[in-house]
C-alpha cells in the first residue's frame, strides 16, 4: 500500500487535475457564474481520479476504454443539471460545457498527460475570456440569450 501512495505519477496527475480545475474554476468564479473553483477542482480531479483507475486495472480482465466511455457519458448528466429554461431561453450551456472540457481535461491527466491539460485550460480560459470580451464590445453578438446582458 506505501508503494501506491507515494507513487510519483499519481500525485504528479493529481496535481495536473488541480491545476487544470482551479485555472478554469478561477475564471468562472471571477464572473460569478454557478462552476467555480471548487466545481472545477471536483470535476477534474474526480474524472482524473476514475481514468487512472481504469488504466491500471489489469487489462486481460477489463477494457479500460470503457470507463473513460462511461465519464463521458456521466459527465452529461452533470452538465445537463446545470442547464435550466427561463422564460423560453436556455441558460446554463456554457458552464454545462466547461464542466463537458474539465471532464476530459481530467481524463488526460488521468491517462498520464501533463503538459497538454495545462495548455488546454490556459486555451479554455483564453477563449472564455475572448468570447466574453467580444460580446460586450460588439452589439450584434448580444442577442437571444446575451440580449439583457448590456
Amino acid at each position: 500500500m506505501e508503494k501506491e501512495i507515494l507513487n510519483p505519477e499519481l500525485w504528479t496527475a493529481v496535481g495536473v487535475a488541480m491545476s487544470c480545475g482551479t485555472l478554469i474554476g478561477f475564471e468562472r468564479q471571477f464572473r460569478g457564474k454557478a462552476a467555480g473553483v471548487r466545481t472545477g477542482v471536483l470535476i477534474s480531479l474526480g474524472t482524473m481520479l476514475f481514468v487512472y483507475m481504469g488504466s491500471h486495472i489489469d487489462a486481460a480482465t477489463v477494457d479500460a476504454s470503457r470507463v473513460l466511455g462511461q465519464v463521458v457519458t456521466g459527465i452529461g448528466f452533470l452538465g445537463a443539471g446545470v442547464m435550466f429554461n427561463r422564460d423560453g431561453v436556455v441558460n446554463g450551456v456554457t458552464t454545462a460545457s466547461v464542466i463537458w472540457v474539465l471532464a476530459a481535461i481530467g481524463s488526460m491527466a488521468g491517462l498520464g498527460y501533463t503538459y497538454t491539460p495545462l495548455l488546454l485550460s490556459l486555451l479554455t480560459v483564453l477563449i472564455l475570456g475572448a468570447c466574453s470580451s467580444l460580446e460586450k464590445n460588439f452589439a450584434w453578438l448580444r442577442r437571444g440569450a446575451y440580449a439583457d446582458k448590456e
